[in-house]
């Protein structure tokens, strides 16, 4: 403790030596004391506070960990990630946690949710931590980056590539994804589709399990779109797709299966609507809504905060899940009744005239000008009819 002139009191227990001697002398004893170090009571230097030095023995246990054990544990961390802040949070925590979490192959494991960013959260540094992932062999990272550089920052080579690394390594959305950009020539003119390309790339994601390119390959084999026409084969491939819809609800446990009704009046049109998707309406079972991907959920955001457009004259897709915008005027195909929604795929109308447009088509006088669209024809089973100009 100090005096208001800056001077220490004398500790406990201590005797101090009182000078008798006028004030010049008592400086100089002063100035003696400090140079001897016999006391420096009366200092008026700045005393450095000195840390506790670590007693003998004592080490950082984290510091002694070796890294592929730290590694490790945050693979597990960003495979089971909820969302980015939650990897986020271990990024910052120190040097060594920020250097080790970026490693190739944590970013190799991390979940779709890790980089789930948001549209409004957009910046140079997402955009470096997703081509990160990327670079380090992340398919998930590939395929939500290529949807957003090809259909957000119209970087259309760029995001082509990234999607087909994707589906080298067997992803199912990348997959399907590419099938649609080849049925709707999407990037490109009206004379760069290729159905059939479309049609091989749907079969793959089918065979691995993509419940929208199981239903989207069901529809081409019945209309004989990009393939041989086999009505039968078509509409086992859309019950297929249903069955597989059914079994993942059933999957997903008891939380989601309260979702899951039975329709009593199988006449009585969109019954439990408001609480799922009736896509097994035929079978008289109603079931939820499936979960957007965050990449669709980011362009539905991104061209959201654009006035609901990708461009002058460019429309969206439909279906509220999807987020596709046209790449080109008339891309898209428009319901043939209302010609008020548009689909990048049979696929989305399926699923957007059981869910929602069921209710709201209304027949229309038919437009006078096409444009050269691709009509799509909703009928009373929610069956999709294409009429493709040649």
């Amino acid at each position: 403790m100090r005096t208001r002139g800056g001077v220490c009191y004398p500790a406990p227990g201590v005797v101090t030596r009182m000078c008798s001697i006028g004030v010049g002398k008592r400086k100089n004893n002063k100035s003696h004391h400090n140079i001897s170090g016999d006391s420096n009571i009366y200092s008026r230097t700045k005393r450095h506070k000195s840390l506790p030095e670590k007693a003998t023995g004592e080490c950082d246990f984290f510091e002694s960990l070796p890294d592929d054990l730290v590694i490790s544990i945050l693979c597990k961390l960003s495979s089971s990630a909820t969302c980015p802040s939650d990897f986020v949070n271990v990024l910052i925590t120190c040097k060594r946690l920020n250097s080790l979490g970026l490693h190739s192959l944590v970013l190799s494991k991390a979940s779709p949710r890790t980089f789930c960013i948001r549209a409004k959260n957009w910046s140079e540094s997402a955009h470096r931590f997703l081509k990160q992932c990327a670079d380090a062999g992340n398919v998930e990272a590939c395929y939500s980056l290529g949807m957003i550089r090809f259909y957000c920052l119209q970087n259309r080579g760029s995001g082509a590539s990234l999607m087909a690394k994707a589906a080298m390594n067997s992803h199912a959305r990348a997959l399907y994804s590419l099938a649609v950009i080849q049925f709707n020539g999407s990037g490109g003119t009206k004379n760069d589709k290729d159905l059939r390309a479309g049609v091989a790339l749907c079969a793959r994601a089918a065979f691995l399990g993509h419940v929208d390119a199981l239903r989207e390959l069901g529809h081409c084999l019945q209309d004989g779109y990009g393939v041989r026409q086999n009505i039968a084969e078509g509409r086992r491939f859309l019950v297929q797709a249903n069955a597989r819809e059914l079994a993942a609800v059933i999957s997903a446990g008891a939380a989601a299966r309260h979702w899951l009704t039975w329709r009593i009046h199988p006449l009585r049109q969109f019954a439990g609507s408001a609480a799922g998707c009736p896509l097994l309406s035929d079978f008289g079972c109603n079931v939820p809504v499936p979960e957007a991907h965050p990449a669709s959920r980011f362009m539905s955001e991104w061209f959201a905060a654009r006035d609901g457009s990708a461009g002058p004259g460019l429309r969206l897709c439909s279906h509220a899940g999807c987020g596709r915008p046209e790449t080109r005027k008339h891309e898209f195909r428009r319901c043939s009744v209302c010609g008020a929604v548009n689909y990048c795929s049979r696929a989305c109308q399926a699923l957007d005239w059981k869910f929602r447009h069921k209710a709201e088509c209304t027949p229309v006088e038919r437009w006078l000008d096409d444009d050269g669209d691709d009509v799509v024809d909703d009928d009373v089973d929610g069956d999709v009819v294409m009429e493709v100009d040649s």
